[in-house]
């Protein structure tokens, strides 16, 4: 615990443990808001072309194309090009890989915030009754 004497001493481990255990578990490619997002909207859509991705996540075309690369490196996306000619167009979908990351994400994240919730006070109980109005 925070020692109130002295603002400087370390926390307990017991009290530090819990939490930096849980945020060294969140993967760093997707703990990246653009990324999250990209991987998100293709876990429920199944599958985006590039200018869908850029219109929904209002983004640029070269941020955009810079976080699927990083996805693609890593085996989270996979990407079909459709089409032909001048109407070329590229798709992405979440790869197994991808999808097992986000699953393993989100349940990091959500352990992550039942710890806090467990942690937090609860200030209501400290709370006055409100007089009763005749």
């Amino acid at each position: 615990m925070n020692d109130p004497v002295n603002p400087e001493a370390a926390p307990d481990a017991a009290d530090a443990a819990p939490a930096s255990e849980f945020v060294e578990a969140l993967d760093p490619l997707l703990h990246q808001p653009l990324r999250t997002q990209i991987a998100a909207y293709l876990v429920g859509r199944g599958e985006a072309t590039f200018s869908e991705l850029k219109r929904v996540l209002q983004c640029t075309d070269g941020n955009l194309d810079a976080h699927l690369k990083k996805l693609l490196a890593a085996d989270y996306l996979a990407q079909e090009r459709r089409g032909g000619g001048a109407r070329l167009q590229t798709t992405y979908a979440l790869t197994a890989t991808g999808r097992a990351a986000f699953a393993a994400y989100l349940a990091h994240l959500q352990k992550l915030f039942n710890l806090t919730q467990c942690a937090a006070p609860d200030h209501r109980a400290g709370l006055l009754s409100s007089p009763r109005l005749a």
